[in-house]
């Protein structure tokens, strides 16, 4: 039987501007899902149904051309809006209602969209999965016993289970794109500068992108061109390089889907020299059958061996951890975060001006090694994650050094990117024989969404990823 959720985010605002479906029937849908399903996947944090049904009554005087009117989103729990608790998935915050919304918010509101609530978010978003001791754990639709991966995990689990049409998220060292793939999804992470807005809290070394999780690419460009600054606006870092053919929309080139190009595959990390990395069988399984694919469409693939990188891990580890020790914590808040974020903050606060200085000097060497490493191809083919999703509890929630560890063992093919800068899309090609998603990551150039965007709309209409769904999609 057909409902609402079946449609795309790109038929759904098609719908409401045809006048199919008014944005209050199409909020009232979503929240009677969530009120339905969401006790069991843990997607939300927060939902606020009174105000996104006045939200969804205000959006039929807005003009109609606004690139989300009418459409239903949520705020990830680390983005305040004025007048609703912001806990930022912390018990530290427990009651806090800012006076002020974060830019990002306001980004999304001028767009035409209306806010059902706040997804869940590990606390200040630092691990990369999301089971906050302030909430519920986000759930994988696919398997309740599994993860969701983070920190945008609630996010993901809404979209993959359509309590939610598509979800923006912010991405530090891999938060888009780690649940994106564990939940069947399309994630991706812009280039650094492309999406100024951001939360109220900052970001060292300019590693926090906002970003799409979506069940298409197309829908992934549609919440980008809505959350991408407007062109001579944004950072030198996101201008369109001359092979990028011009700078239209997102959507469009998602759309389209056009283009032969020159790619590369690499397993190598740089936390390799650090940590004893394995790759599952189903993340190999993954990137075989993407290449294959991807051959077959005509592009050229070469393996590229990238060298070792012995200063990345303790590069990397310095400024997670000083951008811990930046968090509005005095005394009586610090005695309520978990232990993961207390260990990332005294290890923060140790640290010496000297010492930071040096991580960050080192990661912008890395960032120039990466960037001309990367250059003669038009996109780099890695495993999306290491292996397949982790189950709830998986992670030591008392031991600060062996939780980031399993961590790095999980996703070490994220964080490079948001070191870097580049853009970087996941895209959930193949499910393993247990039926759990497993995907690819595709790594562009400087300002190279749309190519990454037009590769994945190739492939998804090869692998038809847009029709495979978790149980609680037909529920």
């Amino acid at each position: 039987m057909f409902e609402l959720h079946h449609l795309t985010a790109v038929e759904q605002l098609d719908w409401l501007r045809r006048g199919e479906v008014t944005a209050r029937e199409l909020v009232e849908h979503y929240l009677a899902r969530i009120a339905r399903l969401d006790p069991e996947l843990g997607a939300f944090a927060l939902v606020d149904a009174d105000a996104a049904l006045r939200r969804s009554d205000e959006v039929a005087a807005l003009p109609h051309a606004l690139a989300l009117w009418g459409l239903p989103l949520a705020d990830k729990a680390l983005l305040a809006r004025a007048g609703r608790e912001t806990t930022f998935g912390s018990r530290a915050f427990a009651g806090f209602v800012p006076e002020e919304s974060d830019e990002l918010v306001s980004v999304l509101d001028g767009a035409g969209a209306v806010s059902l609530g706040a997804t869940a978010s590990p606390e200040f978003g630092f691990p990369s999965y999301t089971e906050p001791l302030a909430g519920r754990p986000a759930r994988n639709p696919y398997d309740l016993a599994l993860g969701a991966g983070g920190s945008s995990g609630g996010a993901a689990v809404a979209v993959a289970a359509g309590l939610l049409p598509v979800a923006p998220g912010s991405d530090g060292g891999g938060s888009i794109r780690i649940p994106a793939a564990a939940t069947g999804l399309v994630g991706l992470k812009p280039s650094r500068g492309r999406v100024p807005a951001a939360s109220g809290f900052s970001s060292l070394a300019g590693l926090v992108q906002a970003g799409p999780l979506a069940r298409t690419v197309a829908d992934a460009g549609l919440l980008l061109d809505a959350l991408a600054a407007p062109p001579g606006t944004r950072a030198s870092w996101a201008t369109v390089p001359p092979n990028e053919g011009g700078d239209g929309p997102f959507l469009a080139a998602a759309t389209r889907g056009e283009g032969r190009f020159q790619l590369a595959v690499t397993f190598d990390s740089p936390w390799a020299t650090a940590y004893e990395l394995t790759i599952d069988p189903g993340a190999r399984a993954a990137v075989e059958l993407a290449l294959a694919e991807l051959d077959a469409l005509g592009h050229g693939v070469e393996e590229l061996r990238v060298p070792d990188e012995p200063g990345y891990a303790s590069a990397f580890r310095a400024i997670w951890q000083a951008g811990a020790a930046t968090l509005p914590l005095d005394d009586d808040r610090l005695a309520l975060v978990e232990p993961l974020t207390r260990w990332l903050v005294d290890q923060g606060r140790a640290l010496g001006a000297r010492e930071l200085g040096e991580a960050l000097d080192w990661l912008a060497g890395f960032e120039r090694r990466t960037i001309a490493r990367f250059a003669p191809y038009d996109a780099v083919v890695t495993p999306a994650l290491a292996l397949t999703p982790r189950p709830v509890g998986w992670y030591d929630a008392d031991d600060g050094e062996e939780n980031f560890a399993q961590q790095v063992r999980y996703t070490p093919f994220t964080s490079f990117v948001n070191v870097s800068g580049l853009p970087a899309i996941t895209l959930p090609v193949s499910v393993t024989d247990d039926g759990l998603p497993m995907g690819v990551q595709l790594v562009g150039r400087p300002g190279g969404e749309r190519t990454l965007l037009a590769i994945g709309a190739q492939l998804e209409r090869r692998l038809g990823w847009q029709r495979r769904h978790p149980p609680a999609w037909s529920a």
